[in-house]
């Protein structure tokens, strides 16, 4: 009976013993499970944090950069319509003098030069315009790509063409306005240099939230793998992200290029 006791005894140590060790066991798991879960929350807090300092310094990077090359715009802006329109303006007058002071049968030699003249005042006028930024936002948004267009249709192009669905929305950041103008601009500028094009599209549409902007043109296109990633595509990527816009562009050989820009309405 006493060695029977002594036996329970030792079994119910056992098991008290045992119940012990596995709650310790229990209670040091969940508190390397609650470190480790606190550590790992921390840990992806630094993370984000460092993420959103690095989106914030290169967003006041391409911000200050977007800004220069704004106020460098501008200023060729003013060069062209103040200095170079001048000179043009002086050219065209002077000449217009002498033909007045030759003979009947040479003045019809004048013509082509004076038109050229004329044709370059224009051009260098229309161009300084659309370098401006403050003129932009006073004609506006569709008149200055109509504007850009037309100019373009007079140097080299069959068409170029403006196409607008929907009711008009504006722009609650005018500065917006200005950055989509400018990849637009960008679009155009890569078209007359390489795209060897003679249509040129851009249709607005838009929607109750959003601006689908489409650029096309009917040129010799790129193999959008290989082609190298040059300044133009890299510029007109920086400021799609500087107003949260979508940018995909398009392209194959021998098929143009399309660039469509999502720009949402409420931000």
């Amino acid at each position: 009976m006493l060695q029977t006791s002594e036996r329970l005894a030792s079994t119910a140590s056992e098991r008290y013993l045992l119940v012990y060790m596995i709650m310790v066991l229990i209670i040091i798991t969940s508190l390397v499970i609650v470190f480790f879960v606190v550590f790992q929350k921390r840990k992806n807090k630094l993370l984000l944090d460092r993420i959103k300092q690095q989106q914030a310094f290169e967003e006041e990077i391409a911000q200050a950069q977007t800004e220069t090359q704004e106020q460098t715009l501008k200023n060729i802006g003013w060069e062209l319509h103040d200095n170079i329109g001048q000179l043009l303006s002086f050219a065209s007058m002077q000449l217009s003098i002498l033909k007045m002071q030759v003979a009947d049968d040479v003045k019809d030699k004048f013509k082509d030069t004076s038109d050229a003249l004329k044709d370059s005042l224009a051009e260098v006028r229309q161009l300084s315009k659309t370098l401006n930024n403050e003129v932009v936002l006073n004609i506006g948004f569709e008149k200055s790509i109509t504007n850009e267009l037309n100019r373009l249709k007079k140097m080299k192009f069959t068409s170029a063409e403006l196409k607008i669905i929907g009711d008009k929305i504006d722009f609650v950041n005018r500065k917006h306005e200005i950055i989509i103008f400018r990849i637009l601009q960008e679009f155009l500028s890569n078209s007359v240099k390489y795209s060897e094009a003679k249509n040129l599209n851009i249709t607005l549409n838009y929607q109750p939230k959003n601006l689908i902007i489409t650029a096309t043109d009917d040129g010799k296109g790129f193999d959008i793998d290989t082609v190298e990633k040059g300044s133009g595509l890299i510029n007109m990527k920086s400021r799609a992200a500087l107003v949260n816009a979508k940018l995909d562009l398009t392209s194959k050989p021998n098929e143009g290029v399309k660039l469509v820009i999502d720009y949402p309405f409420d931000i």
